[in-house]
C-alpha cells in the first residue's frame, strides 16, 4: 500500500520594503536580522539534508519585495557589516563577561525588550555569560561563511537552485504584499499580481505556479454600488496562471476563527490581542460547513451559492489547525518551551539574547540563563512529536474517509528562527523524519494540486488571516484615514497609464517610477504596523514618502513636464521591480 496521506510545509517569507531606510530599530536591520536567523541558516539546513540524501520537498514563498531586496548588492553589503558587527559584539562580550579590565560596553539601545533590571544583573565577571557569548561568536561566524563562501553571498540564487533541483517549490505574492480586497481598482490587484510575477521569472527562470495571497485575505466577486460585478480573487489568479492558493483554517471549514487569526500566538500577530478586543462579530462568522482542510477545493467563480458548479480553476489549500497550532500557539505550542531562547529580552552590552524562556509567567527580570545544549534535546523531542502527529492525523484521516489526504501546515518563515529561534534546526529534523515515514509523502501545494486535482468546488467567503479571521488588522479606527488616499491614488494611476504608457521616453520613464511609488504606498506592512504599534512612526514615515512621491511624479506629468531628474532619483533609492509595464495598470 502507498502513502496514507502527504504532508508540506508552506512558509510566508516576507518583510516590509526597508532598502536604505536607515538601521536599527527600523529599516535594514529588519532584512538583516532576518537572513541572519532565518533565511541562511534555513538555507544551510536544506542543503545539509539534500547532501546527506534526504528526499525532503516544502513549499516556500518569497514575496516580490523581499526577493528584490535580498538580491539588492547594497543590501547584502550592509548584511554582511552586520555579521561583522554581530561577530564583534559577541567578541566584545566575551572580554566583558570574562572580567577583562578594558572590555568597553556599548551603549544600551532604546528597546523596549531591553529592561534596565536585565542591565543591571549583568556581571563583568560570569562564565556562562561568556560561554554563551562565545557560542554566539562562532555561531554568527557559520552564518557569514555560509552567506559569502557556501552561497556565494547568492541568497535567492541559494534558493533557486533548491528549486530547479526539485526539493521545493517556491510560491509568489503580490508585488508589495498589498491587502487586495481593500484596493478599489481592479487594475491595482492586476498590476500588484502581474508586477509580482515578472519579478519572480526574472529572480527563478520560471512562472510561479502558486501564490500566497498577502495576509491571507480574499474577497470573493460581489456587485458593487453602482451595480457592476467585481470578479473575486481567483478571477485574477486564473487569468495570470496561478493554480493555487492558500487560506486560513475557518475560511474553508466555517466557523470562529482559529490560530494566526485568533491573536494567541507566537509572533507579531500575537501583538494585536493586546492592543484591542476583538469582539466575534455574527457577521464576520462564517456557518460551519461539511468540508475538510485536508482536501483541496477549486474555487467557485461565482456570486451564487457554494453548490456552484462554475469554478476558476483555481485551488484553495487550507491551513490544517491541528498541526498549526502546535507550534503557533503561545499557550502551548513548542516555542513556548522553558528551555528555548527568551526572544523579548537582550543584553545591555550587545543586544544578544542569552536567556532561556524560563516559565510561562516568569517577569523578563527573572529569566534563566540559556543553555544551548538543553535547547537541542528539546529539539529532538519536539521533531519527533510533531512528525508522529501528522502520521497519526493522516493515518486517522484515511481511516475515516478511505481515502489519502493533504496535511498543509502553514507558517510565517521568520517565525523559525527569529521568533523561535531554534525553530529552523526543528525543521530540518521534522522534515528527516517525515522523509523516511513510508505511510507520509512529502509533496509541494502545486503538486499536489496537479497529480489529485479536487473533487468539490468551494465557494469561500472574504476573509483573512488577521485578528477576528476578517480585514480588521488592516482597517480600523487607526487605519482608515489611509485608504483614502491609496484609492485615489489607484484612480490617478490607472488613468495616468491610459495617458501616457504608449507615450515618449520621458514620460514613461516617470510613468514607470509612479508605477513603483503607487505600489509601495500599497503595502499591507504600513497599516499592519500602525495597528500593532510595533513601528507605528516608521509605518506612516514610509507611507506618507511613498504617496508624496507619487503625486510628484504624477503633477509632473499632468503639467506637461515629466520630472525625468526625479525619476532617476527615486528609482535608485527604491531599486525595485526594473521591468515594470505601467500598461499592466490599465484594465
Amino acid at each position: 500500500m502507498g502513502a496514507l496521506g502527504s504532508f508540506t510545509f508552506v512558509l510566508h517569507s516576507h518583510l516590509p520594503y526597508a532598502r536604505l531606510a536607515g538601521r536599527w530599530p527600523h529599516g535594514e536591520e529588519w532584512i538583516h536580522e532576518a537572513a541572519s536567523e532565518t533565511y541562511v541558516p534555513l538555507l544551510q539546513t536544506l542543503y545539509d539534508l539534500k547532501e546527506d540524501g534526504v528526499k525532503f520537498k516544502l513549499t516556500i514563498g518569497i514575496t516580490p519585495i523581499l526577493a528584490e531586496q535580498l538580491a539588492d548588492e547594497l543590501v547584502l553589503d550592509h548584511f554582511d557589516q552586520y555579521l561583522d558587527d554581530r561577530i564583534a559584539s559577541a567578541v566584545r562580550d566575551m572580554a566583558y563577561f570574562g572580567g577583562e579590565p578594558d572590555a568597553s560596553v556599548d551603549e544600551v539601545p532604546e528597546d523596549e525588550a531591553v529592561t534596565t533590571k536585565s542591565v543591571r544583573t549583568l556581571s563583568t565577571h560570569d562564565e556562562h555569560l561568556r560561554y554563551l557569548a562565545e557560542w554566539y561568536k562562532n555561531w554568527y561566524e557559520s552564518v557569514k561563511r555560509a552567506f559569502d563562501e557556501r552561497f556565494n553571498r547568492d541568497i535567492i540564487g541559494a534558493f533557486r537552485q533548491l528549486q530547479d533541483e526539485g526539493y521545493i517549490e517556491i510560491t509568489t505574492s503580490a508585488a508589495t504584499h498589498g491587502y487586495l480586497p481593500l484596493l478599489s481598482r481592479d487594475s491595482t490587484i492586476q498590476a500588484q499580481l502581474r508586477t509580482g510575477i515578472a519579478s519572480y521569472e526574472r529572480m527563478f527562470g520560471r512562472a510561479p505556479r502558486g501564490i500566497w495571497l498577502p495576509e491571507c485575505a480574499y474577497r470573493p466577486a460581489y456587485v458593487d454600488a453602482d451595480g457592476q460585478t467585481r470578479p473575486g480573487i481567483e478571477t485574477f489568479l486564473a487569468e495570470n496562471d496561478l493554480k493555487v492558493f492558500f487560506s486560513e483554517t475557518h475560511t474553508i471549514t466555517g466557523g470562529q476563527p482559529v490560530g494566526v487569526a485568533a491573536g494567541d500566538v507566537i509572533g507579531p500577530y500575537g501583538d494585536i490581542k493586546r492592543r484591542y478586543v476583538i469582539p466575534a462579530s455574527p457577521q464576520y462568522i462564517t456557518p460551519k460547513r461539511d468540508v475538510t482542510t485536508y482536501q483541496p477545493y477549486y474555487v467557485s467563480e461565482t456570486v451564487q451559492g457554494p453548490d456552484a458548479e462554475a469554478h476558476s480553476g483555481v485551488a484553495v489549500i487550507g491551513r490544517n489547525n491541528r498541526t498549526g497550532q502546535q507550534v503557533w500557539s503561545a499557550d502551548w505550542g513548542y516555542p513556548g518551551d522553558f528551555d528555548y531562547r527568551e526572544f523579548h529580552k537582550k543584553a545591555g552590552t550587545s543586544g544578544l539574547q542569552y536567556w532561556r524562556v524560563t516559565g510561562a509567567k516568569t517577569d523578563l527580570a527573572h529569566k534563566d540563563y540559556y543553555h544551548p545544549e538543553w535547547a537541542a534535546y528539546k529539539v529532538e523531542q519536539h521533531a519527533e512529536h510533531f512528525a508522529h502527529l501528522v502520521g497519526d492525523l493522516l493515518r486517522e484521516y484515511y481511516n475515516e474517509n478511505d481515502e489519502p489526504g493533504l496535511i498543509a501546515s502553514n507558517y510565517d518563515t521568520e517565525l523559525f528562527g527569529h521568533w523561535w529561534f531554534e525553530g529552523v534546526q526543528w525543521l530540518g529534523k521534522v522534515l528527516r523524519h517525515l522523509a523516511q515515514n513510508p505511510d507520509v509523502e512529502l509533496t509541494t501545494a502545486s503538486e499536489y494540486v496537479e497529480q489529485n486535482p479536487p473533487g468539490r468546488v468551494l465557494h469561500i467567503p472574504e476573509s483573512s488571516w488577521g485578528a477576528g479571521g476578517n480585514h480588521f488588522t488592516w482597517s480600523n479606527g487607526e487605519t482608515g484615514w489611509m485608504w483614502a488616499p491609496i484609492h485615489e491614488a489607484e484612480e490617478r494611476m490607472e488613468n495616468l497609464a491610459r495617458r501616457y504608457a504608449d507615450s515618449g521616453e520621458s514620460e514613461v520613464t516617470v510613468l514607470k517610477q509612479a508605477a513603483r511609488e503607487v505600489l509601495l504606498l500599497q503595502s499591507s506592512d504600513w497599516p499592519f504596523l500602525v495597528t500593532t504599534g510595533q513601528a507605528r512612526e516608521y509605518a506612516i514615515q514610509r507611507y506618507s514618502q511613498h504617496l508624496e512621491r507619487f503625486n510628484k511624479l504624477a503633477d509632473s506629468l499632468d503639467a506637461g513636464t515629466p520630472d525625468v531628474a526625479l525619476a532617476h532619483e527615486l528609482f535608485e533609492l527604491d531599486k525595485v521591480f526594473p521591468d515594470i509595464d505601467p500598461r499592466w495598470f490599465i484594465r
